[in-house]
């Protein structure tokens, strides 16, 4: 054999020695925070923390700063009063739904159950004051920003001028009013509907009796062809209509009440999102609901361009009354 190594051979004594080397020891945490000998603290030095912490502040400054031009560039596509998407083209749709006051307590979200005991305040009251809360605007609203300033006494023969919109004059509810504490305590309850809002939505009104549709309840169909016969003018209305689900819950519904009318009068539309605007409201009065059973109802909005789905809660709406 050769007296010199091979290169490979030579190469691994190498490594083998690299090895064998003992290797640092590791440095002490306190040393690592701060080195009193190199003048170091989490292994810099004063100058070195201060040119990564002018780099990551400069860095940070522009990235905000095109953040900031982006989203103003941004906004400045939008406007803060119209939606880009409107009716078919939204998420919302042209076909509005109905909702109800007063709902369960937020324990109970899913629930569509009006339960209470008329003899008892204490126990009508959570229903009561969930009517005061959601009235509150309506009845002073001057508070509404904006609203006070432009708020126009509507009528058929009145609609809107530019930038105002129409007062809710809740004084005309007949007994569902806070004075009348919503008739609640007479075992008699109102239940206030709203229209939900749809921007530009224009309703197809059905103001000729020749064109109500067949599944129309007899009862709403008969009003409808009195009001025609008596005043024309007020048949542009998105008419409302509320009776029991089954025919049990029809018989023990009882009677009910409209105020202060018995649908949605037209001026009120489209919706353009003017400042201080209040949907209009129906207080539907049941007058003598059967006790101690729970009475299944269903509301129905009618115009030619409401099409009504239970199951998608469309053009109607559905909750149920438990008075012991």
């Amino acid at each position: 054999m050769s007296k010199h190594a091979s290169p490979i051979h030579a190469a691994e004594e190498e490594q083998k020695a690299i090895f064998a080397r003992e290797k640092p020891p590791p440095i002490p945490f306190k040393k690592f925070l701060y080195n009193s000998h190199e003048g170091t603290v989490l292994g810099r030095t004063a100058g070195s923390w201060a040119k990564i912490g002018t780099f990551y502040f400069l860095f940070y400054c522009v990235l905000a700063a095109l953040v900031a031009v982006c989203m103003w560039v941004f906004f400045q596509t939008l406007d803060p009063r119209t939606p880009k998407w409107q009716l078919d083209q939204s998420l919302i749709g042209t076909n509005p739904g109905l909702g109800f006051r007063p709902l369960p307590s937020e324990d109970n979200v899913e629930s569509t159950l009006i339960w209470y005991k008329g003899t008892e305040e204490k126990n009508y009251k959570q229903w009561t004051d969930a009517l005061d809360d959601f009235l509150k605007d309506y009845r002073t609203p001057g508070q509404i920003s904006g609203r006070g300033q432009n708020i126009y006494n509507c009528d058929y023969t009145q609609p809107p001028p530019p930038r105002t919109v129409c007062d809710v004059d809740i004084k005309q509810y007949g007994p569902c009013t806070l004075e009348n504490h919503y008739n609640y305590h007479k075992s008699a309850p109102c239940v206030f509907l709203k229209l939900n809002k749809i921007y530009g939505w224009v309703p197809a009104f059905y103001n000729n009796s020749n064109s109500l549709p067949h599944n129309m309840p007899s009862e709403l169909s008969e009003y409808i062809k009195t009001v025609e016969a008596t005043s024309k003018h007020t048949m542009n209305t998105v008419w409302v209509s509320c009776e029991g689900e089954n025919p049990a819950d029809i018989e023990n519904v009882g009677p009910i009440k409209y105020y202060p009318r018995r649908g949605f009068p037209g001026y009120y539309y489209p919706f353009e999102n003017s400042e201080g605007y209040l949907s209009p409201l129906v207080a539907v009065h049941f007058e003598r609901p059967i006790r101690g059973i729970i009475i299944n109802i269903e509301c129905k909005a009618w115009a030619h361009n409401i099409i009504h789905d239970r199951h998608e809660r469309l053009g109607s709406v559905h909750f149920e009354l438990l008075i012991d």
